[in-house]
């Protein structure tokens, strides 16, 4: 369940008295019996008198005619659910497009209607609208989840290139939700948490707060009846026991801003169930703790005199510390604006108040849906939405960064962590405000910034004070990230540590990218060296002339398949030069592993170069024992895996000898002004007495060795059996380490383990 996402700001007006502050207040809920097409037209006439009444009239008679016999699970006429949602979007005052949408939007779903058909009676324009409300169909997938995460992110997909079917998705959803009684229990359970997961926040996100609030209380109403009816229980008795001390609130708080010359509305209201009960369980405290139940709202005429009201209240009532908001000079990402404060007021009581425009106080409360799309001359919503709407923009935003997750469920949880937040404002040392979710931390607000800002982060100064990458942004922070050129892709722990789906998707396309990286550029020496020792030539080029008999559409995409083992070198060499024949060479490494020996000149001059583990091919070393320059060495591909480097003496050679397609020459190639340790394993047999253990490490740390693991077995009461894992710079530095145990008194035995 989210947690504290409400708070004043986000109230809806009610009346101005405790008794209507307690009605009811959605007016489409209740219909007695079904609409008819005139009380539709008329409905739309009544905010849009341009509105095309031949259209609407197509459209009702059309959609009852499609869904014809079908029932709801409430016995009631199918056709009543698309006529119920069209008469919520009436209250919008929404477009005919959207309503006629609204009326046809399960046609495509649920009865025999097509798109082209819809296209065809309606325009291309309603078409597409009712197209993005259909649900996918034969997904052949596992799980709900993942059909749940396909269906949204075609939704989203939708919504991203006209914003109304998300209008009308929400308004089926809230319809939905108020007939929910005559579902099944178990369909109940989870279309509440749907609603709860997903679409409660995505109305709160573009700024729909009635809708948002009433979506939570159905929800609320489903998942936790009990809670619900106490809260609402306890509620009812605070408003009537308050129900003088709201009205003369009321009345100060307007009489005290008339006599400054300002004419102001007030309202009073209280909070709804849903939004106590969160701030319950979030902040661990009773009913009677709760300091913000009642708030109230201050309605004028222009900014200016927002600001003016603040000051009277400010002058005439003691303020809270701490719970001053200025939202109208720093909007919240959803173009919800208003000046948030708290003060003591009359009966020594907190109180919560809200100054806003009356513009702002229906943008507020009606999100995107308060922009008139039906005006004349108008843009299509979605291009006047890119303009004047920042939440629209952050959901266009939102949905290509997700857009681009791994898979169903990976969509799915980003979705919801991108949904689910409240803000924290932090700047950058330009003053440029970035807005980030509660909790996130200075990698969240790197990839903010710019993803390659984000990718090559290596410190930051938070208010001129050097911290850790991880540390949690407050509001007001300025936050200096640092960076370098030599940071090529983000460390991929850093996944576990970003809080916003943004920073998440790019780390994780960055590893993938620097994995990928990885593995091509080790197929590519592979297959150059195949080349070299072949003597035919290489070239880009040719290779791509051949990508389609290799199934590959780019030449990365073949050197990576060499390099992750999925392809053969040889098989590019085919690919490029059909009558390319395998040399037989590989039998001679094996041959010289076997025997100990060193590959000739030539092979060497071929060989893959070794620096060490690096960020520029997927190289690790032989598990049990390791491999360090001076060793002779081979390599072995693992499909996946990269190459694994084994000295040339590993008995674990032996289990590759019927692959020989996977051995690969390589060579040392290290660089004496850059040292760098490599693994090593050692079998020691220790005298079992007092500090000889001590003994032991206190050699390997005096001749720079340094000790990574340990493990100790009693072979017999007199000796102990270690295996030493240590990190060396070379055989030499390996030898005297072994030397140097050997000549001390507590040490039976030492030995190298090589597989």
């Amino acid at each position: 369940m989210p947690a504290g996402r409400r708070s004043a700001g986000q109230m809806q007006a009610s009346a101005t008295t405790a008794e209507a502050a307690a009605a009811p207040k959605h007016p489409a809920r209740a219909r007695p019996k079904m609409m008819r097409q005139y009380d539709l037209v008329d409905r739309v006439r009544a905010y849009n008198p341009h509105t095309d009444e031949d259209l609407l009239n197509r459209a009702y008679v059309y959609a009852m005619k499609a869904h014809g016999e079908q029932k709801r699970a409430s016995g009631d006429p199918y056709f009543s659910h698309p006529l119920e949602v069209a008469a919520i979007l009436t209250d919008l005052k929404l477009d005919d497009a959207t309503i006629v949408a609204a009326l046809l939007h399960d046609t495509i779903e649920d009865t025999e209607s097509t798109r082209a058909e819809i296209d065809q009676k309606f325009g291309t324009e309603i078409g597409a609208l009712v197209e993005g409300l259909t649900k996918l169909k034969r997904l052949e997938l596992v799980s709900r989840e993942a059909k749940q995460a396909e269906n949204l992110r075609k939704l989203l997909l939708a919504i991203s290139s006209d914003v109304r079917v998300l209008l009308v998705k929400l308004a089926d959803r809230l319809h939905n939700m108020r007939t929910m009684e005559f579902m099944p229990p178990a369909s109940r359970q989870r279309i509440a948490e749907e609603t709860l997961d997903i679409y409660a926040p995505l109305a709160a996100r573009m700024g729909m707060q009635e809708m948002r609030e009433e979506l939570e209380d159905l929800s609320f109403k489903v998942l936790d009846p009990e809670a619900r009816a106490v809260v609402s229980q306890r509620l009812d008795a605070l408003t009537e026991l308050n129900r003088n001390l709201i009205g003369e609130i009321e009345t100060q708080l307007s009489a005290s801003l008339e006599s400054h010359g300002l004419k102001a509305l007030v309202k009073g209201r209280r909070k709804q169930p849903f939004s106590i009960w969160v701030k319950m369980e979030r902040k661990s405290v009773n009913f009677e703790q709760l300091s913000d139940i009642f708030g109230f709202r201050i309605i004028l005429e222009t900014p200016e005199e927002c600001y003016r009201a603040l000051g009277v209240v400010h002058t005439t009532w003691p303020v809270v510390p701490g719970r001053f908001k200025d939202y109208i000079s720093t909007p919240k990402q959803n173009d919800y604006r208003s000046i948030h404060t708290t003060v003591i007021g009359p009966g020594n009581q907190r109180v919560e108040l809200q100054i806003r425009t009356r513009e702002m106080d229906q943008i507020n409360e009606y999100g995107i849906a308060a922009h008139a799309f039906y005006k004349e001359g108008v843009d299509s919503p979605t291009e006047m939405l890119n303009r004047e709407s920042n939440a629209f923009a952050w959901l266009r935003h939102t949905i290509e960064m997700l857009a681009e997750s791994a898979n169903p469920e990976e969509f799915l949880e980003h979705t919801k962590m991108e949904l689910f937040h409240d803000q924290v404002f932090c700047f950058t040392p330009k003053g440029k405000l970035i807005a980030l979710p509660r909790h996130a931390n200075v990698i969240d607000f790197a990839y903010a910034v710019h993803t390659d800002v984000g990718n090559s982060a290596v410190g930051c100064k938070i208010n001129g004070q050097f911290s850790p990458l991880s540390s949690e942004l407050h509001n007001g922070d300025e936050v200096v990230v640092l960076t370098s050129r030599a940071q090529l892709a983000p460390p991929s722990a850093w996944e576990a540590l970003a809080v916003t789906g943004k920073a998440k998707a790019a780390i994780r396309r960055a590893t993938r990218a620097a994995v990928r990286d990885q593995y091509a550029g080790l197929g590519r020496r592979i297959v150059e060296r195949l080349f070299m020792r072949a003597k035919i030539v290489y070239a880009d080029d040719k290779l791509k002339g051949a990508l389609p008999r290799l199934a590959r559409t780019s030449i990365e995409d073949v050197m990576a398949a060499v390099g992750r083992g999925e392809m053969k070198a040889a098989d590019v060499a085919r690919a490029m030069y059909p009558d390319y024949k395998e040399e037989a060479r590989l039998s001679g490494i094996k041959g010289a592993a076997a025997k100990g020996k060193t590959p000739d000149a030539t092979t060497s001059s071929t060989a893959i170069p070794i620096h060490g583990i690096n960020s520029d091919l997927p190289i690790k070393f032989a598990p049990n024992g390791g491999a360090v320059p001076g060793d002779r060495i081979v390599g072995i591909v693992t499909p996946g895996e990269g190459i694994t480097i084994y000295p040339i003496q590993a008995p674990a050679l032996k289990d590759f000898e019927e692959e020989p397609e996977r051995w690969v020459d390589v060579r040392w190639d290290i660089d004496e002004a850059v040292p760098r340790r490599f693994p090593a394993r050692l079998h020691v047999q220790n005298v079992n007495e007092p500090g000889s253990l001590a003994q032991v490490a206190g050699v390997i740390a005096e001749h720079d060795g340094n000790i990574d693991n340990i493990g100790m077995s009693r072979r017999s009461p007199d000796f102990t059996d270690l295996i030493i894992d240590l990190e060396v710079y070379d055989l030499k530095h390996l030898n005297g380490i072994i030397n140097q145990l050997r000549a001390k008194a507590v040490v039976a035995s030492v030995e190298r383990v090589n597989g």
